[in-house]
């Protein structure tokens, strides 16, 4: 058996002519000055490279922010759920550009070549049109739904089953939030029926139902004062509720009915307001409330 093992361990030729092993090869990469010095400059460059990203994004944003604020201001009166919506629109479409071209940047001072990178990104997206037609698809009517202001941020919408406010309009999705707190996103491609409930001023229906035995045209009466008291008092309603009179006639009760015209979407706390004050006054005014009520029949039969 041969004594000598260098056949066994590999061996690099450099330019010189000498003959050193891989291991001998990388303590030399890694312990050259030149080296770190080189990967040192890179790191910076990435690093200063984020940091301005950042301040342009942070510019930029603000720079949204104060076109928004000259317009809520200015005396021309633009409508405030439009300028919100574009405002984060367009924020949403500058972040997505600024990270975009960081990253490239990024790529770049890794050593990476841009040119064939981007024509292979544009055959890509091509393939990708074909294929993701539901993406494109969410695109298109997020673009409509901004552009014919269908609705905007803050409003109270249902879509199909899910109901709440709207927290952001997206080219993709719109993020909707419940009164109980869920968030609720969903692909602007999949909106068909929209209902808004911020647009126009809301109707408050209210009945109230009454016992047989109470008189009906002093319960109409009482209804009407607190109407007008309630009107005078509260700036959620902006006309002057008008009662209707006899809804229905049940089995144990009267129904009286009254309508209110709200703000938009306040009709249903203006509708508890009315019941609880309508209700204090009937108790004051001792007009009694429907209950069931049973009445038993007794025939007594005389011996002839």
């Amino acid at each position: 058996m041969p004594e000598n093992n260098e056949g066994v361990v590999a061996k690099i030729t450099d330019a010189a002519g000498e003959t050193r092993t891989i291991v001998e090869e990388a303590v030399a990469y890694f312990t050259d000055p030149a080296i770190w010095v080189s990967f040192i400059i890179i790191v910076i460059k990435i690093i200063v490279i984020f940091i301005v990203g950042r301040i342009v994004s942070r510019i930029a944003n603000r720079m949204i922010e104060h076109m928004i604020r000259e317009r809520e201001s200015s005396p021309l009166k633009f409508d405030q759920r439009r300028t919100k919506t574009i405002g984060k629109l367009i924020g949403n479409v500058i972040g997505y550009t600024i990270n975009f071209i960081l990253l490239l940047l990024i790529l770049n001072q890794l050593g990476i070549n841009l040119a064939p990178l981007l024509a292979g990104a544009g055959v890509l997206g091509l393939a990708i049109g074909f294929g993701a037609q539901s993406l494109v698809k969410d695109v298109i009517t997020g673009f409509f739904i901004i552009f014919e202001d269908q609705f905007g941020v803050g409003d109270i919408v249902q879509i199909g089953n899910f109901k709440g406010t709207v927290e952001e309009i997206g080219l993709r999705v719109t993020r909707v939030r419940s009164w109980t707190g869920e968030v609720f996103i969903i692909p602007n491609g999949s909106i068909r029926d929209v209902t808004n409930f911020s647009i126009y001023n809301s109707v408050a229906v209210v009945d109230i139902s009454v016992a047989y035995e109470a008189d009906v045209d002093k319960a109409l009466e009482l209804m009407r004062e607190t109407a007008k008291r309630l009107f005078e008092s509260n700036e959620d309603i902006v006309k002057e509720p008008e009662v209707l009179g006899v809804q229905n006639i049940g089995n144990s009760d009267v129904v009286l009915r009254m309508t209110a015209e709200c703000k938009p979407n306040k009709h249903i706390p203006i509708s508890r307001i009315i019941k609880a004050e309508v209700r204090k006054a009937f108790e004051m005014n001792n007009i009694g409330v429907p209950y069931p009520k049973i009445v038993n029949l007794t025939r007594i039969e005389r011996a002839e």
